[in-house]
């Protein structure tokens, strides 16, 4: 049987969405989806989820690739799947951003989306946090957008090469060369929408899982970060 996650206003500031992972067998993270269904399709096929199984995502499920709408459809639709928000979703709830293939399902389940989930030691948002605050001064928009709380987008530095947690972050946003794995951060984002790959971390076995995608969108190299060289 599976469990649907249930809700705190305790803690942070930011919305969280807390679930217990005794009451799961395999726990994935999955990595930014932007819209890219196939590449979507080939992971969860790869992952072969069973009925007590689960897979988080860490947001921008939308926008950049070709079926944003088809990739919601999946994820709202099984009680396996969990997401939090964005800053691709935040854009649309917003108005700064449109996708008119979505229709009022897809857009109450964007709205539903909280900018956190979160278990015993782990934490599960898009951006990351910033290592020089307590979590609970965190807004719903740090979590979502962090990369360089003290420099300038891609230029770094960057959060994860200075947060010491606990807990352990699980983030996607800045787009890496590879995954990122270190004690106190995960990271997802290997460029699916540029012909990189979608990848998920597998918490029971620690160890990742990725798939090859297309690319729908050309990225310079400066834009991805190599974590090897940091």
């Amino acid at each position: 049987m599976i469990h649907t996650a249930s809700r705190t206003n305790e803690g942070p500031s930011f919305s969280r969405r807390v679930i217990d992972l005794e009451r799961y067998e395999d726990v994935y993270v999955v990595g930014d989806v932007h819209g890219c269904y196939e590449a979507l399709d080939t992971l969860l096929s790869t992952l072969e989820l069973g009925e007590d199984d689960l897979a988080v995502f860490v947001g921008d499920l939308v926008r950049k690739g070709p079926e944003s709408a088809a990739v919601l459809e999946r994820i709202r639709t099984s009680p396996q799947l969990l997401s939090v928000r964005g800053n691709n979703e935040q854009k649309l709830l917003d108005g700064e951003a449109s996708l008119p293939e979505l229709d009022e399902a897809d857009r109450e389940f964007l709205t539903s989306l909280p900018t956190a989930i979160a278990w015993e030691d782990g934490l599960v948002v898009h951006g990351g946090v910033d290592p020089s605050r307590p979590l609970g001064t965190h807004s719903d928009g740090d979590v979502l957008t962090m990369r360089s709380p003290d420099g300038d987008g891609y230029d770094g530095p960057f959060w994860f090469d200075a947060y010491e947690g606990p807990p352990r972050v699980f983030f996607g946003h800045t787009v890496l060369e590879e995954p990122l794995e270190r004690e106190w951060v995960i990271g997802l984002d290997t460029g699916c929408v540029y012909g990189g790959a979608l990848t998920a971390y597998d918490l029971r076995r620690e160890r990742f899982v990725s798939v090859s995608a297309d690319g729908y969108q050309n990225r310079p190299d400066a834009k991805f970060v190599d974590v090897e060289k940091r």
